[in-house]
């Protein structure tokens, strides 16, 4: 593109014009045009460029944007339904949520590099843990619904295993109506049976006949706080377990459910700083009894030690657990909201618990003001207890919707319950300007006047005595010394730098799609008119966000060629959910309800099994041939056994192993003359984009990966999106939602919480398509294509390419075969993984798709010169291997087996270095990484000891005493 330096495209391709020239000879290929004839088949190659707009310039795009964002009206919303106006702090903001060290960085599987977020992660668990008053908790899930959800399907296979016939599991009619949706469509297909109950006068006939589990709401959809431990005692006694949503303000104040005999509390963590962001992306906390922490599903931080003793931190007992037991996998997550829970768990600490605490007084004794005032005038409130939230008593239809006209007339939102009553939801945004206003507007209605001010103190708290939380918490050290700017500032930077994020070196993730998350598309996503928005809010006063959601839909639309897009799953792993339970849906319309068989391929993403699972499906798993590719006869075959109940077919394209399948058309066909659908994961669809299609593959659903293809943060393990793109016949089954009516009635249940799953990262990848435009989305995929053949030309005779097309090239990515070292040296794929981080690397993807491997994928916005660097590591890591097996080096103590080497490894006395390598060969073994040295803040992590010692909270106070932060 000769005019490509006037716009962001020359800002987020890495190699320069001057580059192309030599790398393409490198490659062997003559020109770029012809890379991609030898990599992308003929036959599904896309005619034309994508029917998208030019690109913007991006002061243009910015100016455009702020008159989008305009078009939002930011309303005093009291709408609460769990989720509320909070402060971000400006140094949290600042330093970690606008801040590249933490929002680029991987989701740590590679620990020795991860160990400022996973301390900030153990934070966040300890957090939980403390409020909820619960024994362990995980590092965040996508949303409060989907977290209840999954706080119901962990009950029920903790109890199938005493109780299997138990299948019966009960909601309190006041959980929030998107809680109540959410977990009734996950249970459908597993054959869960749900019911909803009011439970406010008892259990009374409720038959506890097959009860395994409950779930409660306390502070309740209506505000209301109620004693649980009767109702728990009784859900014991039936021998059901009890799951409680709460909210972890309010638990500052309020007695915890851990303490009332709760087996499992989740909630969300929204309200500790979090933007609402018109849905998210937030972090949902579930928490749970040590009993039951290896069913606990999602990433659990754990403490461990590293070879020397030094304590270290590491994901324990679910490490990519879906990729090793697929379809019998506790649940098919792999994006957490971690960015989210890093900000929430540092709200903690910045606040401490005497900060949350105050916090969280002054919002109820402004709730309890509010209650005398509106009491005065004539409107009865009728939560008894409560947190922050009231339940006013509307009276008829009339008076309702004088009070609902009198408050948009003063730019106010309520709750506007079914029964009549009103619900007003207090924040910590909320001031008694605020109140005043309310005032008015229901002294208004009810014709009183002299309103006068909200200058009284607060009046006595409205908790029962055997409400109010009597037991501490937050005592650790870290909760009780970062209190001013200054001290946590120091403390996130001291975390920060023991990372390895895209700020520091190219992360080579292969099937992550580590590409660049720009400045110009993140600004955004803090601007008020964006960040403010509450997710109930009337349509009319998020026409920004329309506008934007609109085009963003049409936008996926012209680049998958399919029909239309659900924006609402909150990761790939929910997207393969929605899509799967779309085909589900589909088939069930036609009649054809025992089509229940998923095919799929044996190099699959560990999420597809599990996805399948969760959907209610049957997994049958097709072969792979020797080239990686899926073997067509035995697919053939195995749809043939099964033609009269195929579901679908899911397939990763291009393929897992990072190659475009020659025989992907012949696949879907096959498939779709049995009677079954193609559902396509996106995962690799940096590879096709303005290439090929989707449609064009013949896919009928896919998943979108928005924080891969699309450049949202990885977050060090989220935010994600992974919304679904549909042919027409898949449409009328999208996803609905029961607040605002989203989709068709058709739809299937909603798979998130908020109807746009976290709309506020929606922006970022809005920004992405529009700065770089049609021919710009291209010229991205072509540059990811040649970055992957560059490397592999580079190192391809250092290293065996594990599979190709038969002409030798790869796609986006590639797979370095490390098995052969194995039994000559002893060194393996971690051994090399580890190394790379004394050369300032993050390792490539380790032992996926196939044990003993490396799967690296550079992305297109990595430069050459980066590149080059990554290149002389791998082959200086080689010559390092190669010392080995010609017996320079000593097998068991070399620089691979000692890897990583942390500054305290090396500064010790010549006396004390036993090593038969030098220092400098340690730290130091080529120029360029002396330059700019990153020190691995551990050595090499020792998983054994942490899964035999689980700890998974902040570590006790005398190792703080005892140990460097």
């Amino acid at each position: 593109m000769s005019d490509r330096r006037d716009f962001f495209i020359d800002r987020h391709i890495g190699p320069r014009d001057a580059d192309l020239g030599g790398m393409l000879q490198t490659v062997g290929a003559s020109s770029l045009d012809t890379l991609m004839d030898e990599v992308v088949p003929a036959a599904i190659r896309a005619e034309g460029p994508m029917a998208l707009p030019e690109p913007e310039p991006e002061v243009a795009f910015l100016g455009r944007l702020r008159e989008v964002a305009a078009r939002n009206q930011i309303w005093r919303s009291f709408l609460g339904n769990g989720y509320y106006g909070c402060v971000t702090p400006a140094v949290i903001r600042r330093n970690l949520l606008e801040n590249p060290g933490w929002y680029t960085p991987y989701t740590p599987y590679q620990a020795e590099v991860a160990q400022g977020r996973l301390e900030a992660l153990l934070n966040f668990q300890t957090v939980v843990e403390d409020l909820t008053g619960m024994d362990v908790a995980n590092a965040s899930l996508l949303d409060e619904a989907t977290a209840a959800a999954e706080a119901m399907t962990m009950l029920h296979r903790v109890q199938g295993r005493q109780r299997p016939e138990a299948c019966r599991f009960v909601l309190a009619d006041t959980c929030f109506p998107q809680t109540i949706a959410v977990v009734k469509g996950r249970a459908e297909p597993l054959g869960i049976e749900v019911e909803v109950v009011d439970l406010s006068a008892g259990t009374a006939g409720i038959d506890p006949g097959g009860l395994f589990g409950v779930l409660l709401q306390s502070p309740d959809a209506y505000g209301a706080l109620r004693d649980l431990t009767p109702l728990i005692e009784w859900a014991h006694d039936a021998g059901a377990l009890v799951a409680v949503a709460s909210d972890l303000l309010a638990l500052t104040l309020v007695t915890p459910p851990g303490e009332c005999g709760a087996d499992v509390v989740v909630g969300n963590a929204q309200r500790f700083g979090v933007p609402m962001g018109y849905g998210g992306p937030h972090a949902a906390f579930f928490a749970t009894r040590e009993a039951y922490v290896r069913q606990l599903p999602g990433r659990v931080i754990g403490v461990s030690v590293d070879m020397r003793g030094r304590r270290a931190y590491r994901m324990a007992l679910q490490t990519r657990e879906q990729h090793i037991r697929r379809e019998r996998a506790t649940s098919n997550i792999c994006t957490a909201q971690a960015l989210l829970a890093n900000i929430a768990g540092m709200y903690a600490v910045y606040h401490g618990p005497d900060g949350l605490r105050n916090i969280a007084t002054r919002v109820h004794g402004l709730a309890c003001l509010l209650a005398a005032r509106l009491d005065a005038v004539g409107f009865e409130q009728t939560n008894g207890v409560f947190f922050d939230t009231l339940c006013v008593r509307g009276g008829d239809a009339a008076r309702v919707a004088a009070v609902k006209a009198a408050a948009e007339g003063a730019r106010v939102n309520f709750a506007y319950h079914s029964n009549g009553d009103i619900g007003i939801a207090l924040d910590e945004t909320t001031t008694r300007e605020d109140l005043a206003t309310i005032a008015r507007v229901f002294g208004g209605v009810a014709g009183a006047t002299g309103a006068r001010g909200f200058d009284d103190p607060f009046p006595s708290p409205t908790l029962a005595q055997t409400l109010v939380r009597t037991s501490r918490y937050l005592t650790h050290p870290v909760f009780n010394r970062h209190h001013s700017e200054l001290q946590m500032m120091r403390y996130l930077k001291q975390l920060e730098r023991k990372d390895i994020g895209l700020d520091t070196s190219m992360i080579p993730l292969g099937s992550c799609t580590m590409k660049l998350n720009a400045a110009v598309e993140m600004e955004p996503i803090t601007w008020p008119e964006f960040g403010g928005l509450h997710p109930y809010v009337p349509a009319s006063q998020a026409a920004g966000y329309q506008e934007i959601i609109t085009e963003l839909e049409s936008a996926l639309c012209r680049i998958t060629g399919l029909d239309a897009v659900s924006l609402q799953p909150n990761s790939g792993a929910q997207g393969e959910f929605a899509g799967l339970l779309a085909i589900r849906a589909f088939h069930q319309a036609q009649g054809d309800t025992d089509r229940n068989v998923v095919l799929i391929p044996a190099s699959a993403h560990g999420t597809n099994p599990a996805s399948a699972a969760m959907a209610g499906m049957r997994v049958v798993v097709v072969a792979c041939d020797d080239d990686g590719n899926v073997d067509v006869a035995d697919l053939r075959r195995q749809a043939n056994a099964h033609a009269s109940t195929l579901g679908a077919l899911m397939i990763t394209y291009p393929s897992t192993h990072g190659v475009f399948e020659e025989a992907i058309q012949e696949i879907c066909r096959i498939v779709h003359e049995r009677g079954g659908q193609v559902y396509m994961d996106g995962a690799n669809m940096n590879a096709q984009v303005g290439l090929t299609s989707p449609a064009l593959i013949g896919a009928d659903v896919c998943h979108l990966n928005l924080h891969k293809t699309f450049a949202i943060p990885h977050g060090g393990g989220g935010p994600g999106m992974g919304p679904i793109a549909v042919a027409a016949h898949l449409t009328p089954h999208l996803p609905r939602h029961p607040v605002l009516g989203t989709a068709s009635a058709t739809g299937i249940a909603p798979v998130s919480a908020a109807p746009w799953g976290s709309a506020s990262i929606l922006l970022i990848s809005y920004a992405y398509i529009c700065l770089l435009g049609g021919r710009g989305l291209q010229e991205a995929t072509r540059y990811a294509i040649l970055n992957a053949n560059y490397l592999k030309s580079r190192l391809e005779t250092s290293y065996d390419v594990l599979y190709t097309r038969a002409n030798g090239r790869v796609a986006h990515e590639l797979i370095f075969d490390l098995r052969p070292f194995k039994e000559s040296t002893g060194v393996t794929e971690q051994d090399v993984a580890k190394r790379l981080m004394d050369y300032g690397f993050h390792a490539p993807t380790v032992s996926f798709p196939v044990p003993g491997t490396l799967m690296v994928e550079p992305t297109e916005s990595e430069p050459r010169e980066e590149l080059d660097r990554f290149c002389e590591a791998m082959l200086a890591i080689r010559e390092e291997i190669q010392d080995i097996a010609d017996g320079r080096a000593e097998r068991d103590d070399n620089v691979l087996k000692n890897a990583p080497h942390t500054a305290a490894d090396v500064a010790v006395n010549d006396a004390d270095w036993s090593h038969p390598y030098s220092r400098q060969q340690a730290i130091y073994p080529r120029p360029f990484v002396a330059a700019n040295k990153f020190w691995p803040p551990v050595s090499r992590i020792d998983n054994a000891y942490g899964d035999r010692n689980l700890v998974c909270g902040c570590p006790p106070l005398e190792e703080y005493e005892e140990s460097p932060a």
